[in-house]
């Protein structure tokens, strides 16, 4: 990649791509600036990273291809008015939650494309998954600088824009869900008679050895389920648990919760 991405805002996200990118060699770091207003975030990722640090939205914007919008949802309403101009004819990605197409548009009225994108929080260590969907189809210059920002992060699939809150609940607020499920299980250890670094350990171990080889087997999670369970064995019997306590029904409703506070918190 050869275009200058410029990135408004040096969060944990902004910062995800940022060093993704450098760390794959998609883009050196006189390809990339950042702006991050008020607080010391931009200036502690150009010290960390070598990427230049603009001090006004014109200097981040010069020359610039691209714009990754990476502030907090609050912010959109206070930006300053003249980033829409200065915003002219590049390409906005924006992973600002909650804000659709539409508000995007209006922000950015003279963009070349706005694409709305919904990563998650494993994206830190690019093992994120991101869920994207452009204003517009995009032309093949702009999907190339698309794919190697969001590349950057992990994985990512493009969805309509009517599903990103359902992304939301799904993939967006996942994490936390699998968070919480180690912390259960630990506890669940514990209670059990485990020592609570042990049972941490294994909690944490058995998850995410789980996980990888999930990835790895490339096959639907009830085929590794079910190579688990031995007739009449413990792991039956836990499931069994699992199953009279209405586990998938809890998840379903528990992704549904998600979903509605996201559709809540996208009209604007």
């Amino acid at each position: 990649m050869t275009e200058k991405i410029a990135f408004l805002g040096a969060g944990r996200m902004a910062s995800a791509i940022v060093r993704g990118l450098l760390a794959q060699r998609a883009a050196a770091p006189g390809q990339l600036s950042c702006f991050g207003g008020d607080d010391d975030t931009a200036a502690r990722l150009s010290a960390e990273t070598g990427i230049a640090h603009a001090r006004t939205l014109e200097e981040l914007l010069a020359g610039a291809q691209a714009l990754v919008v990476a502030f907090k949802p609050q912010n959109l309403a206070q930006a300053d008015p003249r980033l829409g101009e200065l915003a002219t004819g590049v390409l906005v990605v924006s992973i600002v939650a909650g804000k659709r197409l539409a508000r995007l548009r209006l922000a950015f009225p003279r963009a070349r494309n706005v694409v709305r994108c919904m990563p998650n929080t494993p994206a830190q260590i690019g093992a994120g998954i991101t869920a994207w969907s452009p204003a517009q189809p995009l032309v093949a210059r702009d999907r190339a600088i698309l794919e190697a920002l969001l590349g950057a992060m992990g994985r990512s699939v493009e969805v309509p824009e009517g599903q990103l809150d359902a992304v939301t609940g799904l993939s967006g607020s996942g994490p936390a869900y699998l968070f919480e499920f180690a912390g259960a299980l630990r506890d669940a250890g514990i209670a059990a008679g485990l020592p609570p670094a042990a049972a941490e350990a294994l909690a944490i171990g058995t998850i995410s050895g789980a996980a990888r080889l999930l990835v790895e087997r490339g096959v639907a999670p009830e085929r590794l389920r079910d190579e688990v369970v031995s007739p009449n064995g413990t792991t039956q019997a836990g499931l069994e648990r699992l199953a009279a306590g209405g586990f998938r029904d809890l998840i379903r409703e528990t992704v549904r919760a998600a979903t509605a506070r996201s559709e809540e918190l996208s009209r604007d």
